[in-house]
C-alpha cells in the first residue's frame, strides 16, 4: 500500500481517489470543492486544505485536473507537487492535456528529482464509478511498474504505450474516435426517427452488432430520452479536439472526420450545450436538420 496525495477530486477523480483508499492505501485529497471531501473521507482518506498537505509525505502524487494550465499550475507552482512532495516521488498525471505539455512535465520533474508519468483515462464517469477505465501510460517501463498496483484499482486495462507524451497522443485518438462516434449515433437516431423508426429499438439491434460500442452499450437509452447529465462535458471534448487538430498539424497530416468532428462539437459549445454531456451531440444534429424544438 503507498501514501498518495490526491490532487483534483472530481467528476472522475473523487470516485478514482475513493476506490484507493477503499483498496487500503492511504489517500490525502485536495481538491478546490470542499464538498467533494465528505465521499473520500467516508470511504477511509482524508483530506487536505493545500497541495502541500496533501503531498508532503506522498510516496506516489496523482493529478486529474481540467487542462494543461490546472496541471502545470498545481506542478509546477511554488507551492506546488514539485516544492513539496519528497524527492523521488511519482507522479501520475491522469490527466487529459497536451503531449508536449506532458514531455515539459516529465522533464521538469527529472530535474527535480521526480518521476513522471502521463496516464489519461478513458471510460468517463460510469468507468470511473465501476473501476473499469482504459489507462493509457507514457513514461519507463520502471515507473509504469511501480504505477501498476495503483491502476489495478482504478482500471480494467492499463497498457504502457511509450515515452513521455504518448499516453497523450493515443488520449487524442480515443478522443477523436468517441467523439466521432457519438455524431454517428446521433445522426443514427435522427435518421431512424424521421423515418417512423422507433430508435430505441434501433439502436438495441446496433449494439448486438458490428456497429456496437461502448458507447452504444453505455448511452444509447440516455441520448433516446435526451437525457444529457454530464459525464463528460461538451466543453472538455472541445478542448480535446483542439489537442488533436494541433497535433494533426505538428505531423503535417490531414485527418478530414477530425475537422468535422471538432466542428460539431464546437458547433454544440456555440449552441451553449457546453455544461451537458457529450452525447449532446445529438442536439447539434437536430439543430441542422430543424428538428429542435422536440
Amino acid at each position: 500500500m503507498s501514501r498518495i496525495g490526491f490532487i483534483g477530486l472530481g467528476i472522475m477523480g473523487s470516485p478514482m481517489a475513493s476506490h484507493l483508499a477503499e483498496a487500503g492505501h492511504e489517500v490525502i485529497g485536495h481538491t478546490l470543492d470542499p464538498k467533494a471531501y465528505a465521499r473520500l473521507e467516508a470511504d477511509g482518506g482524508r483530506s487536505a486544505d493545500s497541495v502541500e498537505a496533501a503531498v508532503k509525505d506522498a510516496e506516489i502524487v496523482i493529478t486529474m485536473l481540467p487542462n494543461h494550465p490546472q496541471v502545470e499550475q498545481v506542478v509546477l507552482g511554488p507551492d506546488g507537487v514539485f516544492a513539496h512532495a519528497p524527492k523521488g516521488a511519482l507522479l501520475i498525471d491522469f490527466s487529459t492535456i497536451r503531449p508536449e505539455s506532458s514531455i515539459a512535465l516529465a522533464e521538469a520533474g527529472a530535474a527535480a528529482g521526480y518521476r513522471v508519468l502521463d496516464a489519461p483515462v478513458s471510460g468517463g464517469q460510469g468507468g470511473a464509478e465501476e473501476g473499469v477505465l482504459s489507462i493509457m501510460v507514457g513514461g519507463t517501463e520502471a515507473d509504469f511498474g511501480t504505477a501498476t498496483p495503483i491502476f489495478e484499482v482504478v482500471g480494467k486495462t492499463y497498457i504502457h504505450v511509450g515515452p513521455h507524451g504518448a499516453g497523450q497522443v493515443v488520449k487524442a485518438a480515443n478522443q477523436l474516435v468517441v467523439g466521432g462516434t457519438y455524431a454517428l449515433v446521433a445522426e443514427a437516431i435522427v435518421l431512424m426517427e424521421a423515418l417512423g423508426v422507433d430508435a430505441g429499438k434501433g439502436l438495441d439491434v446496433l449494439a448486438g452488432g458490428l456497429a456496437g460500442s461502448t458507447i452504444l452499450e453505455r448511452k444509447r437509452k440516455s441520448m433516446v430520452a435526451r437525457e444529457f447529465t454530464p459525464g463528460f462535458r461538451i466543453d472538455l471534448h472541445h478542448k480535446d479536439m483542439g489537442i488533436i487538430t494541433d497535433a494533426a498539424r505538428q505531423a503535417d497530416l490531414s485527418l478530414p472526420t477530425a475537422a468535422l468532428t471538432a466542428s460539431l462539437i464546437a458547433a454544440g459549445r456555440a449552441q451553449g450545450l457546453g455544461s451537458l454531456d457529450h452525447s449532446a451531440l445529438l442536439k447539434v444534429i437536430e439543430k441542422l436538420n430543424g428538428l429542435d424544438e422536440r
